[in-house]
Order: C-alpha cells, then structure tokens, then sequence
C-alpha cells in the first residue's frame, strides 16, 4: 500500500500535465469566438499532440509496472546496438534538440530487450530534459565496462532536496 501511495502520489502531476494541455488546446480550437490563423492552429494541433503521447507512455510505464509487479511482462532480450535505440529515445522523450551525446563510437552490443531499454531511456531523458535548466543539455555518454555496457544520463537540473535523497521509495519486492 505504501508502494502504491508513492507511486501514485510521483506520477499523479506528470498524468494531469498532459491531460489539461491537450484539453486546453482541444477546447481553444473547438471555440467560436475566435478564428485561429493557420500557423496558431497547427501549434495548438501540435500542443495536443504531443501532450496525448505524453500521456500514452506514461500510462505504458504504468501497465508495464502492474505487469512487472505481477510477475507477467514479457522480456526478450537479444544483443542490440544503443545507435539502434538511443535516436528514438531522444526523439520520443523530446530531448533531441537539448542532448549531447559522447563516447558511443565503438560500444559493444548488449544483451537487452530493446523495446523496454527504449522506453527505460525515454523516461530518463524526458525527465533530464525536464528538469534541466534552459540552455543546459543534457548530456548521454556510454562506455564498456567489464563486459557490460554503462550509459548515463546527466542533466544539470536542481537535483532531489537532500532531506527526500534519504526517504527514497519504497523497495520492490524481488
């Protein structure tokens, strides 16, 4: 239950964010009082959008942690290149036009499901970009490491308040 409460109380702003964008824009477009000239038009499109796939991921993430905690999502790993998966992740996260990317030249395959590993690095990247100040990239950077392979998200936002470091979530059972 504590699990649950934390979880619902850290993803309660991330899911009414994207609902109240796209339902502004819909409601504005839908208006009569104005008459959008098409360049406004297309950003309001635009704007809900990209809040409605906002949201379609993270109610995936979400289902995919019932589904995990359940003991039935589904892994299937085989040997996958990051430069298969990491310009996807940057442009599904929305972090590809604030990204620096370094040391990914010559990194060797790594045994993953490539489409939870995507996913894994969409939600890193989103919340780097997120939370980093404007101006400030985000920066991935990869190496090998005694046979696996470590990448690194870093963003320069204001990190977590010392006093919630030492809360932390809940554990997940094993």
């Amino acid at each position: 239950d504590r699990m649950r409460s934390a979880l619902l109380a850290a993803v309660s702003h991330d899911l009414r964010t994207p609902i109240a964008a796209a339902k502004a824009a819909v409601t504005s477009l839908r208006s009569t009082d104005v008459a959008w000239d098409p360049q406004d038009r297309e950003e309001l499109l635009a704007t809900a959008e990209e809040s409605l796939d906002r949201l379609t991921r993270l109610v995936d993430n979400l289902l995919d942690l019932s589904r995990l905690q359940a003991g039935v999502l589904s892994v299937f790993p085989r040997p996958v290149g990051l430069d298969e998966i990491l310009p996807a992740a940057l442009r599904e996260s929305g972090a590809e036009h604030v990204a620096e990317v370094a040391g990914l030249d010559g990194l060797p395959p790594m045994r993953a499901d490539p489409v939870l590993l995507e996913r894994v690095l969409v939600n890193l990247l989103a919340n780097a970009a997120r939370h980093s100040p404007a101006g400030e990239p985000v920066v991935v950077t990869g190496r090998a490491l005694d046979g696996r392979v470590e990448i690194r998200v870093v963003d320069r936002g204001p990190g977590i308040p010392r006093p919630d470091r030492e809360r932390g979530l809940p554990a997940l059972p094993a």
